[in-house]
């Protein structure tokens, strides 16, 4: 039988354990990224068990804790201990499922099993050349407002790397001042994240970008593998106020040093925030990553 209290907290040193199982076990959702739970940890408290060649993971967000799907091969019975387990130890949304072979899986298990769509955490994935080009009259606005730009200020685009590690610090301390992080929980919390992911760069495997206009860096990306074929950007951070349309040059630039990796970028859900959600969809997603949840209610019904 599972217990919550065989569940450890995701940690530094558990890299090469997600990646070895990933690796097997590719991702398509941010959420589930090791560099997503090891700097957010201080925010939702995520933690993993390993039971039958899979890895459970669960998060707990103000004291309500949540389970997900299992990360590995097909078990019904492992699926029963996860459901199990949920009831005994969740909240009213106890279970989730962040990955299409596994809502598949559920489904053809619990047919009758409702599977809630989570809407405001769908990650938007984008063909990286798209990104890169801005091509066709979709992307006319940006494309000119990216030109604009070039025209305005001369700048330069670098990777981060130890030798400039210490001007992203400092232009993030920046952003932290203009941006009031301590006016609102969540973005206290970011800067904790975002804050942490610069301190452990290169133990947590991140690359990225920053841009530079004359001394000053004026825009950063900082992003990491999902798979094989994709990438996600953990943060985008810029000086709009500033530049004018930075955050749509450091997001072209950084899909232009991709394009010989990775075919697809996840850009990451929009929470739910209307401003955020419109400009994601302008971009022209090709896909989305979907999320699910099952109630309490429901997994009483269905499961028991």
């Amino acid at each position: 039988m599972l217990r919550f209290a065989d569940f450890k907290p995701v940690s530094l040193e558990d890299r090469e354990v997600f990646q070895e199982h990933y690796q097997h076990h590719p991702q398509m959702h941010s959420d589930n990224t090791f560099a997503n739970m090891v700097c957010w940890n201080h925010y939702a408290d995520y933690r993993f068990c390993k039971a039958g060649g899979s890895i459970i993971l669960s998060n707990t967000i103000d004291g309500v804790t949540a389970f997900r799907y299992p990360i590995g091969p097909e078990d019904p019975d492992l699926l029963d201990d996860v459901i199990d387990l949920s009831l005994r130890e969740g909240g009213e949304t106890p279970l989730q499922v962040l990955d299409p072979a596994g809502e598949a899986f559920i489904r053809k298990c619990y047919p009758d099993l409702p599977l809630h769509p989570d809407r405001n955490f769908f990650d938007y994935v984008y063909r990286t050349d798209d990104l890169a080009d801005l091509p066709g009259k979709g992307y006319a606005t940006i494309r000119h407002q990216v030109n604009r730009f070039a025209r305005d200020y001369n700048y330069t685009i670098e990777e981060i790397t130890r030798d400039n590690l210490d001007d992203v610090w400092e232009f993030l301390i920046i952003w932290c001042e203009w941006r009031d992080c301590d006016s609102m929980p969540i973005l206290a919390y970011e800067r904790e994240a975002i804050l942490f992911a610069v301190n452990n760069f290169f133990e947590i495997g991140l690359e990225g970008w920053a841009i530079r206009i004359g001394d000053a860096i004026g825009a950063i990306s900082i992003l990491g593998p999902v798979n094989r074929d994709m990438a996600v950007v953990h943060f985008e951070k810029a000086l709009p106020e500033t530049y004018r349309d930075i955050y749509k040059v450091i997001m072209s630039e950084t899909a232009r040093e991709l394009c010989d990796h990775y075919r697809y970028i996840n850009r990451e859900c929009d929470m739910g925030a209307p401003g955020l959600r419109e400009s994601k969809t302008r971009y022209h997603p090709a896909c989305m990553v979907e999320v699910h949840y099952m109630t309490r209610d429901d997994l009483e019904a269905c499961c028991r």
